[in-house]
């Protein structure tokens, strides 16, 4: 599936929606947690020269608040309106305008609680924005999703099953009463691409997730999810589990009796997949450094931090997290709700910047 024909498919007035009417609808960009830096990071969307055309999916209060904030060292900000809209009468505005969509039930005191704490509130209202948010793409209202940070405590504290944003999403995507899409996600900057087989579970239920078929799986969706963005033949390196990928068994046998396997079944389909690498060099290799391309167009991670520490070594301001395999185009930060700085107007909005460019140009073609 295309990554816009979900939303080329659903109805809008009983019509089916172009690629250009596509075009002209707003990002559903959702707050994050209200007590993180996810809406101040927003609200500097709309200080900057040219900010998308977007829908805010949060509380009006969160998001006034945010601007005050950065008003302390960009008075520029003291002039961004807030309009409350639905995504059904959203328009394209002005750079000084802010539409805002306030999900139904939407607690209505968020704008007093503190900044950089976790609360079960906070995560309360960060699950129904991304809710909302959701709806509004798979109504053909929105042009895609971005993910402001939530806090995982503050989700669990409020009651939510999921442990981020990757599982409720999977789980709102996934048709009733069927299994689970499957989903990855993938972590991407200029330099460097990786995809994970598994996601938020802990260390030893990590080690048992890598199975044949979830390895392969990884990397079949890795292959056909780069080729919908524009990549032809994708050249995908496997990362090995154990050190030195295992060296011939004297340091683990998964490379031999799992990852190895999997990785020439997927080359029988005809991906380009090659591996097990070693995991402490692979991602140097496939590390892209100015116009130099390495051999390698995308990293396939046995486990979380396998991947991400290499990726977020390389820095956060332009990390954006993409999750593969739903059927419409999320992509968010690559970084979290920095409770230390939300409230200070420091934090940094170059990562939800290259967010909003890249599920804008998912949603191009």
């Amino acid at each position: 599936m295309d990554v816009c024909d979900f939303q080329r498919n659903v109805t809008m007035t009983g019509m089916k929606p172009s690629i250009n009417e596509l075009k002209s609808l707003p990002l559903a960009i959702s707050m994050g947690d209200p007590c993180g830096i996810g809406p101040e990071i927003i609200a500097a969307l709309w200080l900057s020269n040219n900010p998308p055309h977007a829908v805010v999916v949060g509380s009006r209060a969160v998001m006034a608040r945010a601007l005050a904030v950065l008003a302390n060292s960009n008075k520029q900000a003291e002039q961004i309106k807030i309009h409350g809209v639905d995504f059904s009468n959203a328009q394209a505005m002005a750079a000084s305008v802010m539409q805002v969509h306030e999900p139904a039930h939407l607690p209505s005191d968020l704008a007093n609680l503190p900044w950089g704490e976790v609360s079960a509130l906070g995560g309360q209202a960060a699950a129904m924005c991304v809710r909302s948010g959701v709806a509004a793409v798979q109504q053909g209202l929105a042009r895609a999703l971005v993910t402001a940070p939530l806090h995982k405590k503050a989700l669990a504290l409020a009651g939510e099953p999921f442990p981020g944003h990757t599982e409720l999403l999977q789980k709102m995507a996934s048709p009733k009463g069927q299994a689970l899409l499957p989903v990855r996600m993938m972590l991407a900057n200029d330099e460097l691409r990786v995809v994970l087989v598994s996601i938020h579970v802990s260390l030893r239920e990590a080690l048992a997730a890598v199975t044949l078929s979830h390895v392969l799986e990884t990397i079949r969706i890795a292959h056909h999810s780069l080729q919908r963005m524009g990549m032809a033949h994708p050249r995908i390196a496997v990362a090995g589990l154990n050190p030195h990928a295992g060296e011939d068994g004297l340091f683990g046998t998964e490379e031999m009796t799992v990852i190895g396997p999997a990785i020439q079944q997927a080359r029988a389909e005809g991906i380009d997949a090659s591996g097990p690498w070693a995991p402490d060099t692979v991602f140097m290799r496939a590390r892209q450094v100015g116009k130099t391309k390495g051999p390698f167009d995308v990293v396939v991670a046995m486990y979380h931090d396998q991947g991400l520490i290499p990726i977020k070594y390389l820095g956060l301001t332009e990390g954006v997290n993409v999750t593969l395999g739903l059927p419409f185009v999320r992509t968010s930060p690559d970084h979290g709700t920095a409770f230390d700085l939300a409230g200070t107007g420091q934090a940094d909005p170059s990562s939800l910047q290259a967010a909003c460019r890249l599920a804008l140009a998912l949603t191009s073609t």
